[in-house]
């Protein structure tokens, strides 16, 4: 981790020339000969059948359940003594484990020492951080499986990528010269700050954007939208042919926000599933449909009473975090299946759709959940809204953030967003427009469309 008092010091070249050394270090635990070995197995198995799939995830489920009871002290009490415990086939028979009790066992469920591991801490809501130990080989793994995705639209290391994620890497010296961002030339990565996209400052955003010329993006969905919006506004036409592709990361897509994106960008964006934690991937192909990577851990999609559904809340066992077992792990997420089959190479079963953070709804009792989607539909028929966030504390009441332009923004606009809401929410529910300058993304740099406080309230 860079020192923010020797960091804060340096003069701009050292700063990037820190960076790069940071990520010297970091990639040699990332890449290397076990990395080649897994980038080996999966490129030469992504042209399996189905069958073929699922007999490997079976496999390495058997053999993670007898690495968990013999290493972690928490699983061996806990499903050592169950009947086929190692049979993919009866998983319905070991216990659903959640986010807290993970967090309070951690201790008794890690299963080597945090000296030869590495440690991935989690955000959340409550403000409580958990903290994955991954083994290196485990790291290797997960990386080969994402380069293995991104190298299917040309990226490899190397290539000029721009990148947006939590990285607070700006000084004040940097603010007031209007640069808001730090590279490392050694990978040809340009790292651009999440936490400064603001309105007066998106032109300086896309102008270096313009003359670095990234072939990828990486990162954070909101902030490349944000970019985006803020050039097709502004008439700032974006050149072909240089973004080959983007990889966004940690936050739930919109069709909207990809079709903005994909526009202003003139590229294709292909969308992957994960977590901090590290839960297994889901991986969009050329034909964008969402697949399971069945290599990299098990997926149950199960109803409010646990019982199989094409669509619900996530469980999840991941083969690639054995320093930290997750088995049956409720991750908090919800998606929804699809029956249906893809003409890609393939074969791992599609996701219709990735619903988002089980939080991230609005709670009606007269019409009851409002998921992300529908949320952001909201904005349908309306213009002149730049943002918005909807908060709920209270069952009978919502309150919407609005940042907006206000060239646009009219009160025409303003009658079709609340109709918008109030088809979604009812009649009874109270909204409450506040108008505000900007809202501030999380401290990770993500940005929460929603916020819910009242989940506590529901059944």
């Amino acid at each position: 981790m860079i020192k923010d008092t020797i960091y804060q010091k340096l003069p701009n070249f050292f700063q990037n020339a820190l960076i790069s050394a940071f990520n010297f270090i970091a990639y040699r635990k990332r890449y290397g000969a076990k990395y080649l070995y897994y980038r080996e197995i999966f490129k030469n198995n992504e042209n399996l059948s189905l069958k073929d799939l699922q007999l490997i995830q079976k496999q390495k489920f058997s053999h993670l359940i007898q690495y968990a009871i013999k290493n972690s002290p928490f699983y061996h009490n806990k499903i050592a003594s169950i009947p086929s415990v190692t049979s993919l086939d009866l998983i319905e028979r070991l216990p659903i484990i959640t986010k807290e009790e993970i967090r309070k066992n951690i201790g008794d469920i890690y299963t080597i020492p945090k000296r030869k591991g590495l440690i991935s801490k989690t955000g959340g809501t409550t403000g409580k951080s958990l903290e994955i130990l991954f083994s290196i080989d485990n790291i290797k793994e997960r990386f080969a499986m994402i380069e293995n995705f991104r190298s299917q639209s040309g990226y490899q290391l190397g290539k000029k990528t721009a990148w947006f994620s939590g990285k607070n890497l700006l000084t004040s010296k940097d603010l007031k010269k209007n640069i808001f961002w730090k590279t490392d030339y050694l990978y040809k990565v340009r790292y651009y700050s999440t936490f400064h996209v603001k309105k007066k400052y998106l032109e300086y955003y896309i102008n270096d954007l313009i003359e670095y010329k990234p072939e990828y993006f990486v990162g954070f969905p909101s902030t490349i939208y944000e970019i985006a919006k803020y050039g097709i506004d502004n008439n700032i036409d974006f050149p072909k042919n240089i973004v080959k592709a983007i990889f966004p990361t940690a936050e739930t897509i919109t069709k909207s926000t990809r079709e903005l994106i994909e526009t202003y960008f003139k590229t294709q964006m292909y969308d992957q599933y994960a977590s901090s934690e590290g839960a297994p991937f889901i991986f969009e192909c050329k034909n964008k449909n969402m697949h399971l990577e069945l290599q990299s851990g098990v997926f149950e999609v199960l109803d409010d009473d646990d019982n199989p559904s094409m669509e619900g809340r996530l469980v999840v066992t991941s083969f690639t975090t054995y320093g930290t077992p997750l088995i049956r792990y409720d991750i908090g997420d919800r998606i929804e299946l699809s029956d249906t089959t893809c003409t890609c190479n393939n074969k791992n079963p599609i996701v219709k759709q990735i619903l988002g953070r089980i939080d991230d709804y609005i709670y009606s009792s007269e019409t009851g959940k409002i998921n992300l989607g529908n949320i952001s539909n909201t904005l349908k028929g309306v213009n002149g809204i730049v943002k918005f966030q909807v908060i709920q504390k209270q069952l009978d009441k919502i309150v919407v953030k609005v940042v907006v332009d206000k060239e646009q923004y009219s009160e025409k606009h303003q009658k079709q967003f609340l109709k918008n809401w109030v088809d979604r929410v009812g009649k009874s529910m109270k909204i409450d427009l506040e108008f505000v300058d900007d809202i501030p993304v999380a401290n990770s740099g993500k940005f929460r469309m929603v916020k819910n406080h009242i989940k506590h309230l529901i059944d």
